[in-house]
């Protein structure tokens, strides 16, 4: 039997790794990430949890017992929550006088449209010639219909909708107490993990995937904050350039949205120019378009550039593998491509290396 060559060995070695690693990602990680999240959070914990566990001696029955590493990790977890909620909290009420702010000014805004439309629509019925008010009237029935159509799509979309939330409020609560415990026991078992890690006939492997996976979490969490911070303090300039009152919370408020999937600065930016653009402020609607501009191709040069040179890839193939992982993963591809893709490149490579020790023997 004709052994096959090394051309079609090592094609048949990249497709069972891709198919491998593709296999991983759509099917099994769903199920570890928030174990995964908690390991990395142990390991972000436990220097200053030892330290607070050493410090932390109490004498009884003659002996000294430290504070156990897993209890000072989960009251540092604790105050981290606690913080991280009273930011959004503030964010939120910041936001929601920002909202009252707008309401006030809502009427106003629409008494203008009204008269703006009504202009038009006079334009249009005297240039043909049509009787006083009747295009008018045909306009303004349009939108009455649209108004009732929208109410009552809307109590049926609220119903669905709100179960929807309510069952991803309880899961969300459930995988925060998963989180947290796992937090917990991570702390208190570390040494013991590392242990079996080192001595399992996998370790090679265990150490390259956990080595890739965490410069992928770095890289990534550099870009999210770099872009955050670079398409805030873009936006803000740009808006307050163009003359807006409220260029600092409306420049924060489009760079976490900016951030969040799907919904990027356009949703924000792209209605608000051709709202300009309709009432005939050209220079402003072109304004936010070039703002939109920059903000969109910023995210996507920093996320090439900065994950390309943290995890090893070229930009182009940050860029490639970005793309491709967005069309197999959704969000989450922004971040599994590029480490889907180096995982694959390692893993082809170990098994070539495998491969060549063992015909040398």
């Amino acid at each position: 039997m004709v052994k096959p060559s090394k051309k079609l060995k090592k094609i048949f070695l990249i497709t069972g790794i891709t198919g491998s690693v593709y296999v991983g990602f759509q099917y099994l990680l769903p199920l570890v990430i928030p174990f995964l999240a908690a390991y990395m959070m142990a390991l972000i914990l436990r220097p200053s949890a030892r330290w607070i566990s050493r410090r932390l001696t109490v004498s009884f029955g003659g002996k000294q017992r430290r504070l156990p590493v897993g209890a000072a990790g989960a009251a540092e977890l604790v105050v981290l929550a606690a913080g991280g909620g009273g930011l959004a909290y503030w964010g939120l009420r910041k936001l929601g006088q920002e909202a009252v702010m707008i309401s006030e000014r809502l009427p106003g805004w629409i008494g203008a449209l009204d008269v703006w439309l009504t202009g038009k629509c006079h334009s249009v019925e005297e240039f043909f010639s049509l009787r006083p008010d009747c295009l008018v009237a045909a306009v303004r029935e349009m939108l009455m219909g649209l108004t009732e159509t929208l109410k009552q799509a809307a109590m049926p979309f609220l119903m669905e909708n709100s179960m929807a939330f309510l069952e991803w409020t309880i899961e969300l609560l459930v995988v925060w107490v998963l989180f947290f415990l796992a937090t917990i026991l991570t702390l208190e078992e570390m040494d013991d993990l590392r242990r079996r890690r080192d001595n399992s006939i996998f370790r090679r492997e265990y150490a390259l995937i956990g080595n890739r996976l965490a410069a992928a979490g770095k890289a990534y969490l550099k870009t999210q904050g770099c872009t955050l911070a670079l398409t805030i303090a873009v936006c803000s300039a740009g808006l307050w350039l163009l003359g807006s009152p409220y260029y600092i919370i409306l420049g924060i408020l489009i760079g976490f949205l900016d951030a969040l999937p799907v919904i990027g600065t356009g949703t924000v930016l792209l209605p608000w120019a051709l709202v300009l653009a309709a009432g005939g402020q050209w220079g402003r609607a072109a304004g936010l378009a070039v703002l939109y501009l920059v903000c969109y191709f910023l995210r996507e040069f920093l996320e090439a550039r900065i994950m390309g040179n943290e995890i090893g890839l070229t930009p182009l193939e940050s860029l490639a593998s970005i793309y491709v992982g967005w069309q197999l993963f959704g969000f989450l591809g922004f971040i599994l491509g590029p480490v889907g893709l180096i995982l694959i490149e390692d893993l082809v490579d170990a098994a070539e290396e495998s491969w060549m020790g063992e015909e040398r023997r």
